[in-house]
């Protein structure tokens, strides 16, 4: 008799586990997906023409095995000239982002820059980031987000690049409580040489206009997958689901999702930040300049980024699209990366069993995990079983 599986949630997290579940002959898995569609926020829709995510959603990852498995499914294009740039309000200018010691001379202050600089610790101002892991030597030496960054760059340059775009991005007017950081650079926190924002990374994006929804599209066909359904709740002694008013024992649960809902908020709700998002097309070929992808706003604009869809999709067409993304309370699509809210996440997965698995960077409830991590977590649970 075949073993259950159920697949909470239709992102890159439950697809991948969908896909891999489906080369299990002795399982028979189901996918849940409350909307009507696979891909969620990653998926490619169509505006006047011009393809786009929600959001920039290239590939970026160190891992050439994960690189390769999607790869397979979604051919994809390597963004090696990908750039960053932040504008700066107090310098009515824009700089390469990361942080470029070539960009210091532009700056009205770069004599007291300079100055700070001069007298950080090397280990913080030269330390190299890796995606996921960030640094965690640097971490158990810096006690919060903005004395890390203190460190790293000096208070000037904290307060230009770092600090406002900070309490917009996770509203907060308090910096330092936000405990888990070394993320937070684009590889390093002072940059020289080459300005390609992942110069030590895999940056990529599909090739095909429309972008990763082939490799969604697998997913569907791949298991039995209910749309515009919703688990209602779990209970984590019995492996047993609530889908539309019926229970059903599964021997595996892969949730996607915020587990707090699954649970019925027992330890207290967790805390996500979500995003609003307005969409543009101009009747201009390219707005922002040849290499840059998407632009930083780090004053006292309401929005985060401006995203340029065109750079990543290859488009053409004599107009371009962006969008404008500001942060809101509205959507859980990013954990906030505090100690309270991670203690009260280890609550809620310490109260399953070891058959309830939550992955991806809703359901393990942490910010640093992208898709190559979503799709990494899935390969390895589904070989486990």
């Amino acid at each position: 008799m075949s073993k259950k599986a159920l697949i909470i949630g239709g992102g890159t997290a439950g697809c991948t586990a969908a896909i891999e579940m489906s080369k299990k002959s002795d399982w028979s898995t189901i996918l849940v997906e409350k909307g009507s569609s696979l891909g969620a926020g990653v998926s490619t829709n169509f505006k006047a023409g011009h393809p786009y995510t929600y959001g920039p959603r290239h590939f970026l990852s160190h891992n050439e095995e994960v690189f390769k498995y999607l790869n397979n499914i979604v051919p994809l294009r390597r963004c090696k000239e990908h750039q960053f740039t932040s504008f700066i309000e107090s310098d009515s200018q824009f700089y390469s982002y990361p942080i470029h010691e070539d960009d210091f001379d532009k700056m009205p202050d770069s004599r007291n820059i300079k100055e700070e600089i001069s007298v950080l610790d090397e280990k913080y101002k030269n330390a190299e980031f890796k995606l996921t892991k960030g640094e965690e030597r640097l971490e158990e030496s810096a006690n919060n987000y903005e004395d890390f960054w203190i460190k790293s760059v000096g208070n000037t340059l904290y307060n230009k690049f770092i600090k406002s775009y900070t309490n917009k991005m996770w509203q907060t007017n308090d910096n330092t409580i936000i405990d888990d950081f070394t993320w937070s650079p684009k590889g390093v926190a002072i940059k020289k040489g080459p300005r390609e924002g992942w110069d030590s990374a895999i940056s990529a994006y599909p090739y095909a206009l429309n972008g990763y929804n082939d490799f969604f599209a697998l997913a569907g066909k791949s298991v039995k997958t209910y749309f515009n359904t919703s688990v209602d709740k779990i209970n984590p002694k019995t492996q047993e689901a609530l889908i539309n008013n019926q229970w059903e024992k599964y021997d595996v649960i892969i949730n996607t999702t915020p587990i707090d809902h699954l649970l019925e908020y027992s330890f207290g709700e967790l805390k996500y930040i979500g995003r609003d998002i307005t969409f543009l097309i101009l009747p201009v070929e390219f707005v922002l300049p040849k290499d840059v992808y998407f632009t930083y706003y780090c004053g006292s604009e309401k929005y985060t980024r401006v995203v340029e869809y065109k750079k990543f999709t290859q488009y053409k067409s004599p107009h371009t699209l962006i969008s404008l993304e500001y942060p809101s309370s509205r959507g859980r699509l990013y954990p906030m990366p505090t100690e309270i809210e991670r203690e009260r996440a280890k609550k809620y997965f310490d109260s399953v069993n070891d058959d309830f698995y939550s992955i991806g960077r809703i359901g393990a409830f942490n910010y640093r995990y992208d898709i190559d991590d979503a799709i990494e977590q899935a390969i390895k649970v589904t070989k486990s079983l």
